[in-house]
């Protein structure tokens, strides 16, 4: 599908620079343009990309300065970054969805199923679960008895929901992602570790995206919750009885023990680990591979093991580095009082 400059800066309340008829019909990287693609920049790192790109339209800010002219049309933006997602989302709704019950997928006959679903090959859905409109389930996804999914979800292949666990409307769940597996909950006796039943559920709000083989677990009792608007990476656990606040995001590899409250709007690096039983603020920003130990108050961005602020931080590691040095001079003052005690003597 073709579209011209004009057309795409009308989406995105751009100011057109260049030929406003340019026509376009695919994306590219701006390093990697190609003629009839659309790019962005946003990042000063790539601006020189941008004096050799072939794409016929790149995006840019607004208040992008050029050192020399450029070949594609321009489209300014108050933010690149953003318009250019909202032109993804934009071709993302246009692209025409599958519907239609794959002859190989398995429902219970007591499955409520919505209108204009997709369910793929392989694809088994328990008793009196209920599935809403316009959701697509790809193939070999199980969904268990009493599971309730809403509209416009998306689930890819291998995904498992447990019996119970409550989806809402447009949530995304990537290729094996588990919901509502059992908590880790096992009591130590004598005989070895007597296993707690976990008879709760998951509920997982609006417009949450789940990446590819995440886990969050059913409660012991009651639920574990992802609010609305969470974004969680591949390869996150999410254990029982934990709850993550509204529109907080999580990097690849983040560990959240059980029973944590995680507040609203905070972000995760990377193979950040949260400790059990503890409460997060709003708004925190913790760096990759931070350890949590204990609560956290709302607005503060920390790094390390434990956490602490950025400039403690810092001066820590600074006089880490330099360790044996210290240690060599502390060795060498202790070896001149030695000598000064010995002659006090």
């Amino acid at each position: 599908m073709n579209f011209t400059a004009k057309q795409i800066a009308s989406l995105i309340d751009g100011t057109i620079e260049g030929d406003e008829n340019a026509i376009v019909n695919d994306f590219s990287k701006i390093e990697e343009g190609k003629s009839g693609s659309i790019s962005f920049l946003s990042n000063p790192k790539y601006t020189h990309f941008i004096y050799n790109t072939e794409a016929s339209v790149v995006i840019v800010d607004k208040n992008l300065k050029l050192e020399q002219d450029v070949k594609p049309t321009l489209i300014r933006v108050d933010n690149a970054y953003e318009s250019v997602a909202k032109l993804l989302q934009i071709y993302q709704q246009m692209m025409p969805q599958k519907k239609g019950i794959d002859e190989h997928a398995v429902i219970a006959a007591s499955a409520k199923i919505g209108q204009d679903v997709f369910i793929g090959a392989y694809v088994v859905i328990g008793e009196n679960a209920v599935i809403g409109d316009g959701t697509q389930i790809e193939a070999h996804t199980v969904i268990g008895d009493n599971v309730s999914i809403g509209n416009q979800c998306h689930i890819y292949p291998h995904v498992t929901v447990y019996h119970g666990c409550k989806l809402g409307n447009r949530v995304v769940l990537h290729a094996g992602t588990v919901i509502g597996a059992d908590g880790f909950g096992f009591a130590p006796t004598p005989n070895g570790y007597e296993k707690i039943p976990q008879i709760g559920i998951v509920t997982i709000e609006d417009d949450v995206e789940i990446g590819a083989n995440t886990c969050v677990d059913r409660s012991t009792m009651g639920s574990t919750y992802v609010r609305k608007g969470v974004k969680l990476d591949n390869l996150i656990q999410i254990a029982h009885n934990t709850d993550i606040g509204e529109n907080t995001v999580m990097s690849s590899q983040v560990g959240v023990a059980g029973s944590t409250k995680v507040g609203k709007w905070c972000m995760f690096g990377g193979q950040v680990g949260i400790s059990g039983h503890i409460t997060i603020g709003d708004n925190v920003h913790i760096g990759a591979q931070a350890g949590v130990p204990s609560s956290l108050k709302s607005n503060q961005t920390l790094i390390g093991t434990p956490v602490m602020e950025k400039i403690p931080f810092f001066k820590s590691q600074a006089l880490y580095q330099r360790l044996p040095e210290i240690y060599k001079q502390i060795s060498e003052m202790q070896k001149e009082l030695d000598e000064l005690k010995k002659k006090n003597k």
